[in-house]
This record gives structure tokens, C-alpha cells and sequence, in this order.
């Protein structure tokens, strides 16, 4: 979702710089800046990220209309560039640390926010009718738990980690598989597919998991494209996100690329 609002707020000709933890775990790795953290750049749709180091390094890649990259797990970098808005995308189902005196505006998707008390606006991340709605009171709806059907399927679609330990990936985003198929290995314990589809997600090779947490996605409607688009939700949520930014500009000094 995060890579969702970056894209989108970057073609609105805002600087905007992502800051990563060292060993991501995304599982869409095709459609996440987060991807930069191992390669030193990625780009999605037109628009590249790059790892960078510092400040200096920021406003480069700024210059050519690119997204810095910082490996920062507790954005510390906002001390030195001073952001005007703070978009807490993490998606954790909680607030881990951010507050509203942390930028002019701070914006939190999904829950654990509250609008008026730890942040600014909240973003709803949940599918239904207020999916990408800011709010500027309240709070998101919960986390339902249940992945979202897509093609008649919900939970069948997410392959899950069976036990703690290292990600062994036996495949690639973008390969058809079915139902039975070993997709990956955790300390030799298998992933398999439930469902016959094409793998949308997967969590990067080596990466240190624990058990049940998400190892990939299934898109039973077989559509290789979709791997490399960002989705109709993550376009949801950015576009929250960039009306509550428009909403306060009267209020910020918003910087162009």
C-alpha cells in the first residue's frame, strides 16, 4: 500500500523519500519500492526509488524526479529534512511511535490511529464503502483478519509460513502454479499452493519469517500483468492520502520536484 501512495504522490510533483527497514518483508515485492533496500533501485510504473545514505545523496535523486530511499527503521532522517507531511504507511494494525508533532501534518493509514490525537487525518485501508476515505475525526475501521476474496477465493489465496526460521522461495513472482505445488520451504517444512493461479507475491529468498505470518499471494484469475501494476486498493489509499494533503495545503509549503 505504501508503494501505492509513494507512486501517486511523486506524479503530483511532490518530493516524497520512503524510509525501510533492513530486511523488508513485502511479499508484492514487483509493486514495493521496498525492493530498492537489496537491489540499490526499483522502479514501478515509470517512477524509480533509490537507496540512498544521506541527505545530500536525497536531493540528487530528487533532481531527476526519482524517490530517495532511506534504510532508517525509525526515520530519524525527517530531523535533517524537516518534512512537511508524515505519512505513517507501515500497516502494522497499530501506532508504533508516531505522533502528530512529528510534521506539520501527519497522516496514518489503516488502524491504530486516531485523527486529532496521534496523528492529523487517518486514511481507511479496509475494502468496502469507505475504503481511501480521510477521516479528520475518528479512527479506521479494525483489521478483519480475512484476506479479501479475489476471483470467488480469500483465505486459500495467502500462502502461509509453517514455522519460524529462513524463507527458502522455490519460484518467482509472475509463475503459474497449482493447487499442491511447493511454492517455498521454511527449515524444509513446505509452502504449497492452495489454488491453482498465477503467484502474485512472494517473500524474498533468505528472509528471516516467522510462523504464520504471509509468504505469498495467489491470483486465481491468472493475469500475469497484475503482478507488475500497483492494485486498485493500493490506488485507493493513495488517493486519501493526496486529498487530505490538498485538503491542509493552505496550511503547508509543499516543495515540487
Amino acid at each position: 500500500m505504501a508503494s501505492g501512495i509513494v507512486h501517486r504522490l511523486n506524479r503530483c510533483h511532490m518530493r516524497v523519500l520512503i524510509t525501510e527497514v533492513a530486511a523488508p518483508t513485502t511479499v508484492r515485492r514487483t509493486v514495493a519500492f521496498a525492493e530498492a533496500v537489496f537491489t540499490g533501485r526499483h522502479a514501478i510504473e515509470g517512477v524509480e526509488a533509490v537507496r540512498v545514505s544521506s541527505p545530500e545523496e536525497a536531493y540528487r535523486v530528487w533532481e531527476s524526479e526519482g524517490i530517495p530511499l532511506f534504510v532508517d527503521p525509525d526515520a530519524k532522517v525527517r530531523e535533517a529534512l524537516r518534512p512537511e507531511v508524515l505519512v505513517d504507511a507501515i500497516l502494522a494494525k497499530k501506532n508504533t511511535g508516531t505522533d502528530k508533532s512529528h510534521a506539520p501534518l501527519v497522516i496514518g493509514v489503516g488502524p491504530g490511529f486516531k485523527a486529532g490525537l496521534n496523528v492529523h487525518a487517518v486514511v481507511e485501508s479496509n475494502r468496502g464503502h469507505n475504503l481511501g476515505r480521510a477521516l479528520w475525526e475518528g479512527e479506521a475501521e479494525q483489521d478483519t483478519g480475512i484476506p479479501a476474496p479475489v476471483g470467488g477465493y480469500s483465505e486459500e489465496r495467502v500462502l502461509r509460513v509453517p514455522q519460524k526460521g529462513l524463507f527458502k522461495a522455490l519460484h518467482e513472482i509472475g509463475d503459474l502454479v497449482q493447487a499442491g505445488d511447493l511454492v517455498g520451504q521454511v527449515n524444509g517444512y513446505p509452502v504449497r499452493a492452495q489454488i491453482q493461479g498465477v503467484l502474485r507475491g512472494l517473500l524474498k529468498d533468505g528472509i528471516p519469517v516467522e510462523e504464520g505470518m504471509k509468504a505469498g499471494d495467489i491470483d486465481p484469475r491468472g493475469e500475469r500483468e497484475y503482478c507488475y501494476l500497483i492494485s486498485d486498493k493500493a490506488r485507493a489509499i493513495a488517493g486519501g492520502v493526496l486529498e487530505a494533503i490538498l485538503h491542509s495545503l493552505k496550511d503547508l509549503n509543499l516543495q515540487s520536484t
